[in-house]
């Protein structure tokens, strides 16, 4: 089994575990959680294959799309919990309107 191999399915259950979060979760925080496990498994896969060469080391160019869209992802991510705590403020929940928390599976 390939280092390639292994990237390519550690990244694969990083999406598939955040796609289900995504999917099944009503609470924005915890959707926004699962949106960053899927950027997470994206960069994974990103830097796992920027290898060209396996002598001459990694990729520089994928190297820095890969930082370049961490810090994309950590502006986004802030962006999006100053907006959720903003809805929070006006209508005193983390949901979406027509969204029931007891729908989610998660809350107790």
């Amino acid at each position: 089994m390939t280092t390639a191999t292994i990237f390519s399915v550690c990244a694969a259950l990083l999406v598939g575990v955040g796609a289900f979060g995504l999917v099944a979760r009503a609470h924005l925080l915890r959707r926004l959680v699962a949106f960053n496990v899927i950027g997470s498994g994206v960069f994974l896969m990103f830097g796992g294959l920027g290898d060209r060469l396996p002598q001459s080391g990694a990729d520089p160019v994928s190297q820095a799309f890969v930082i370049t869209g961490i810090v994309v992802a950590l502006a986004a991510t802030a962006l999006a919990i100053a907006l959720i705590i903003r809805l929070f403020e006006e209508t005193g929940r983390a949901t979406l309107p027509g969204e029931d928390e007891a729908d989610d599976p998660g809350t107790d």
